[in-house]
């Protein structure tokens, strides 16, 4: 169980916020060197980097669904740090290579390719970050209007009636991380954007995001209520498997990247941990009357809030003192650590990996829970996620999770992709993959520290919608 620093305030991590945001100019500037870019009118540049070997970014085919975060890192990095080279070389690279992303039918990661880019960009314009410009804004409106309505048509529906967005392993499948990609949705959304259909059939954005998101807390989260035998609060599947060829019905939880459908695969916990909590921020800033088709705004965010609540509480129990998780909470070889919740994680182990870019999604969240419950008034409660988010951070801000090795091109260090698939790469001496770093973790660390800066320098509050237009 994670061992909550209740003293620790954002203002006490700067020192440590200084120092992560001059290593992550030097591997932002590695990477740039590395990967040689196309443009506009030749797209066609270095693959995607999407994780690292022997300290080296590489790519790897499955989809290129990293690609947003490496130039929305170069945005984040000026956000942090007023370096304006790294605020036009991100808006550069997603002019020149980001547009294929806007219109693919085929992935659930709109949110992590498209908001990451353009839509830092238009947050960073609506914040007074950078100069007004019309043409700019009406570029970055216009994508997010796009990638917003394009996810959305990736839809399948349930025997109920409602529906979710699929994965790319086809209709039948319904990922946890898709939770975060409903953020393309919700900013289509509030730029007066839908879903046109057959015989100009207008469809909501908003009741697309609502429904995938009940269906996803319905069915991918366990509450302890006796779902199953394996029936844990907080619990949480990777898929949820579907009878699309037939009925619709629900049928079994299934996992391609956790250990089993029955255990939790740590990462898609996080995803569900961000994602409940960002969602209610932002169906916060919705009058009520928006939700009438829904059932209403009070069912709709008691149901949100709840699968935030349980995934968070989960993650906090089964989690080592330090905050950072193995990469899956039901995998073999954590039986032979011994009292691995009663201690520190251990990256260099010799039976199963950490997943440090869990524990930088995962803070975010319970950093965003303790906002939500603060806002309602419950600040006791907010308190205790909130320091447990602030516990996570320090130790990430920390060897041996920050990287310090210039020569290494990643910044957050012992982050997992694929441990089934054996895709990450284990280092001469050792028994499991420990020591490299990944695009969405080093993505996700950038934007928890930049969240907790902005907190501790008393700046706006940092939300993927920004400020109110």
């Amino acid at each position: 169980m994670i061992h909550l620093n209740e003293k620790l305030t954002p203002a006490d991590l700067l020192p440590k916020l200084d120092k992560f945001w001059h290593r992550s100019a030097e591997c932002l500037d590695a990477i740039e060197a590395t990967f040689p870019q196309g443009t506009a009118t030749s797209p066609q540049g270095s693959a995607t980097p999407v994780f690292t070997v022997e300290g080296q970014y590489t790519a790897q085919g499955w989809t290129e669904w990293t690609q947003g975060f490496q130039y929305g890192s170069l945005l984040l990095q000026f956000d942090a740090t007023d370096e304006q080279r790294f605020f036009e070389l991100g808006r550069q690279r997603t002019v020149d290579s980001m547009a294929s992303h806007l219109t693919h039918v085929g992935v659930h990661d709109h949110g992590f390719n498209n908001v990451s880019t353009y839509g830092n960009l238009w947050r960073l314009m609506n914040e007074g970050r950078v100069p007004e410009d019309e043409w700019q804004r009406n570029f970055c409106e216009l994508a997010l209007k796009v990638t917003g309505a394009v996810q959305a048509s990736r839809w399948a529906v349930t025997s109920d009636g409602t529906g979710y967005i699929y994965s790319f392993n086809g209709p039948q499948s319904l990922f946890v991380d898709t939770i975060r990609s409903c953020r393309a949705l919700a900013i289509s959304y509030q730029l007066g954007h839908a879903l046109m259909g057959e015989q100009d059939l207008k469809i909501s954005l908003l009741e697309c995001l609502i429904e995938h998101s009940v269906n996803t807390a319905r069915y991918n989260i366990w509450y302890g209520e006796g779902r199953d035998t394996y029936d844990i609060r907080g619990r949480t599947a990777h898929e949820s498997i579907f009878n699309t060829a037939a009925s619709g019905e629900y049928r079994c939880p299934s996992s391609q990247q956790g250990y089993s459908p029955f255990s939790t695969w740590t990462r898609g916990l996080a995803w569900a941990m961000l994602g409940f909590p960002e969602q209610l921020e932002w169906l916060a800033t919705l009058p009520d009357e928006e939700f009438e088709v829904c059932g209403g705004r009070e069912s709709v965010e008691a149901l949100f809030l709840k699968a935030a609540l349980a995934t968070c509480d989960f993650y906090i129990e089964q989690t080592p003192t330090c905050g950072v998780p193995y990469w899956d909470t039901g995998a073999p070889g954590l039986a032979k650590l011994g009292d691995y919740l009663d201690r520190p994680a251990e990256p260099f182990n010799a039976f199963e990996p950490v997943d440090s870019s869990a524990a930088a999604i995962a803070a975010q969240g319970l950093l965003r829970l303790g906002q939500v419950l603060d806002v309602r008034g419950e600040t006791a409660s907010g308190a205790r996620y909130r320091q447990a988010g602030l516990t996570v951070l320090d130790t990430l801000l920390d060897e041996p999770y920050l990287s310090t090795d210039s020569g290494h091109q990643g910044l957050l260090l012992h982050s997992i992709y694929h441990r089934p698939n054996g895709w990450d790469h284990i280092p001469a001496g050792q028994t499991i993959p420990c020591g490299e770093s990944s695009m969405w973790g080093d993505y996700h660390a950038r934007e928890l520290a930049l969240y907790v800066g902005r907190l501790a320098k008393e700046k706006p509050y940092y939300t993927f919608f920004g400020p109110n237009q």
